[in-house]
């Protein structure tokens, strides 16, 4: 296995020499679900790695022969036990550094029957008072919860798309 440019191309890519076969990789799609139920937002602790024991949205990556959607509400099951609808694309960023874009919906919560599963370690429903800003994951996840408080304020829901570049 080399990692070159092929002939007739312009980036770097695997390569097998004997077989004369590029190995392309491409960026892993995460998604996941902004679920609000009585003016509160469903957050889970993870219990797994990366980032174990900090707050998160419901997400993850999406698998084979699913639709954005569809792997936006099994991540919510998966993680929280929870149902969900999803109601509109509320963000998506691309984080070109690891190769990774981010898609969360906004959703409503069907009810409130919601608990840990072996992917968290506590599940619960936040005020917007009451989110833990300094043990959240990931960026993505702060992100998106700033611009829900944002359009909360002005009762105007919007998407919004954006590059999170770190080099």
């Amino acid at each position: 296995m080399e990692f070159k440019v092929p002939e007739g191309d312009n980036l770097k890519r695997y390569y097998c020499p004997e077989c004369d076969t590029i190995f392309y990789t491409n960026p892993n799609v995460v998604v996941g679900a902004l679920c609000i139920r009585k003016d509160k937002i469903l957050m889970a602790k993870r219990n797994i790695n990366p980032r174990k024991g900090l707050w998160t949205l419901p997400a993850g990556f999406m698998e084979n022969a699913e639709t954005l959607q569809d792997g936006a509400l099994r991540e919510t099951f998966e993680e929280t036990g929870s149902k969900a609808k999803v109601k509109m694309p509320y963000t998506l960023f691309s984080l070109p550094h690891i190769n990774q874009i981010h898609m969360f919906f906004l959703a409503d919560l069907l009810d409130e029957d919601f608990g840990p599963t072996s992917e968290s370690s506590e599940v619960r429903l936040f005020t917007i008072d009451e989110i833990l800003w300094d043990e959240i994951a990931f960026p993505t996840v702060t992100k998106t919860l700033k611009y829900y408080i944002e359009d909360l304020e002005k009762d105007n829901y919007i998407f919004r798309e954006e590059d999170i570049k770190l080099w």
